[in-house]
C-alpha cells in the first residue's frame, strides 16, 4: 500500500496495523507533533468525506492500493479561527438581548468554534462564559482574543515584549515572603495572579514557537536528534516548572506562609527567569 502526504510518497513502514484507522491514528499522532493536521483523505482517488471516516477506519490495509493526505498548517487554521472569532465578538455585541440568549447554542456548532474547543479548550471556556452566561464582558473575551493572536501570529515578538514582566515578577516573588510576613496580603494575592497570568502565556507562546518549527535549528549540521534532544529538555524544563506552580498553589490554598515563600523566593522565581531564558536561547529556526 502506497501513503502519500501532499503528493509525496511516505516512506513509513507499516508494523502490525491491520485497518485504515489505526494506520492514519500513528499518521495523525506524528503530524500533530510536527504542527500539521489532517485536512483531506483520499482512498485510491475517491475522496472520502467526513460522515464515511467511521467506514472507511474499518477498511483492511490489504484492500487499499494507496492512501492520499493532504494537510493544514495548525498555526493557520489557528490564525483563521481567531479571525473567525473576533467577527463572531463583533456579532455577538451588536445584538439585542433575546438573541444573546440564543446565540451561543448555535455558535457552539459552528466550526470555529469545534477548532477552538479541539486545540483551545481555556479560550473555549471563555467564549462560553461570555455567549451563554455573560458573567465575562464582552470587551474582556475580545482582548483576551486579540492578545492569544498576537500570540500565535508573532510568537517571537511577543515572548521578547514580556520581559520586562518576566523581570518584575521574578522581583514579587522574591519579595512575596516579606509581603505575607508584613501582612500585605493584597499584594500578596496579586502576585500570585499575575504569575499565573504570565506562565499560562508562556505556556501558550511555547507552543507556538514549537508547533511552527521555531525551534527547529537553521544549522544543517544539528541532526535531527540533536534537535529533538534539545526540545525534549524544553520540555523537561515545562514540567519542572509546572511542578513547582502546582507546589505554590497548593501552599498558598493551605496559608502555609513558610512554604510560600521558599517556593516562591527559591524556586519560583529562580526557575521562571531560567525558562525564559531557556526559551528565547532555543529560539533557532523559521515559522513554518
Amino acid at each position: 500500500m502506497e501513503i502519500k502526504l501532499n503528493g509525496k510518497t511516505l516512506n513509513a513502514a507499516l508494523d502490525n496495523e491491520n485497518t485504515l484507522g489505526e494506520v492514519l491514528s500513528g499518521i495523525e499522532e506524528w503530524l500533530t507533533s510536527s504542527g500539521h493536521r489532517m485536512a483531506e483523505l483520499k482512498i485510491d482517488g475517491e475522496l472520502i468525506k467526513a460522515s464515511e471516516l467511521s467506514d472507511a477506519f474499518a477498511k483492511d490495509i490489504n484492500a487499499i492500493n494507496c492512501i492520499e493526505i493532504q494537510t493544514s498548517v495548525i498555526a493557520e487554521l489557528t490564525a483563521a479561527s481567531l479571525i473567525n472569532l473576533i467577527e463572531d465578538i463583533n456579532v455577538f455585541k451588536k445584538l439585542e438581548f433575546q438573541e444573546k440568549a440564543r446565540y451561543a447554542q448555535n455558535w457552539k456548532e459552528s466550526p470555529t468554534a469545534r477548532f477552538i474547543a479541539s486545540h483551545m479548550s481555556d479560550l473555549y471556556a471563555f467564549c462560553l462564559n461570555t455567549f451563554a452566561n455573560g458573567e465575562l464582558s464582552v470587551d474582556t473575551l475580545l482582548a483576551i482574543t486579540e492578545e492569544i493572536q498576537r500570540e500565535v501570529n508573532e510568537p517571537v515578538t511577543e515572548i521578547k515584549k514580556i520581559k520586562p514582566v518576566i523581570e518584575e515578577i521574578c522581583i514579587r516573588l522574591t519579595d512575596l515572603p516579606l509581603d505575607i510576613q508584613t501582612g500585605k496580603d493584597a499584594r500578596a494575592a496579586q502576585t500570585i495572579q499575575v504569575f499565573s497570568a504570565a506562565a499560562e502565556k508562556l505556556f501558550r507562546i511555547f507552543k507556538q514557537l514549537d508547533i511552527q518549527g521555531f525551534f527547529n535549528s537553521a544549522d544543517t549540521e544539528e541532526s535531527k536528534d540533536q534537535i529533538d534532544k534539545r526540545k525534549s529538555e524544553l520540555v523537561e524544563n515545562f514540567t519542572g516548572f509546572s511542578n513547582i506552580i502546582k507546589e505554590l498553589y497548593d501552599a498558598y490554598e493551605k496559608n502555609d506562609t513558610v512554604l510560600i515563600g521558599d517556593l516562591a523566593e527559591y524556586e519560583a522565581s529562580v526557575k521562571l527567569k531560567e525558562l525564559y531564558s531557556v526559551i528565547l536561547n532555543n529560539i533557532k529556526g523559521t515559522p513554518l
